[in-house]
């Protein structure tokens, strides 16, 4: 992975994105020596945007697997404020 201040990257953009692009480089770049963006393929983003989607359906399984169990009397619910006590928040 390389590191990229965002100064140079203004005036590397177009060889930087053929790196990202065609070379399948993740370039992250850097305010102040710290991480602000990464660039990444679009291919590398299709696979994290699917991650993402696979995530979002498990935890859809999971709420609706927790709802049939509360409609079905075999699992009870907790009070807000209840709850925030137990987390301590």
């Amino acid at each position: 992975m390389v590191h990229i201040p965002v100064s140079s990257f203004k005036n590397e953009i177009a060889e930087t994105l053929n790196r990202v692009a065609y070379a399948g480089e993740r370039v992250l770049l850097q305010r102040h020596g710290k991480d602000v963006a990464a660039l990444v393929s679009m291919k590398e983003l299709a696979v994290l945007e699917e991650l993402e989607n696979m995530e979002e359906e498990q935890d859809i399984k999971e709420a609706l697997k927790v709802l049939k169990r509360i409609n079905d009397g075999k699992s009870s619910t907790l009070p807000w404020d209840d709850a925030k006590k137990e987390l301590g928040i």
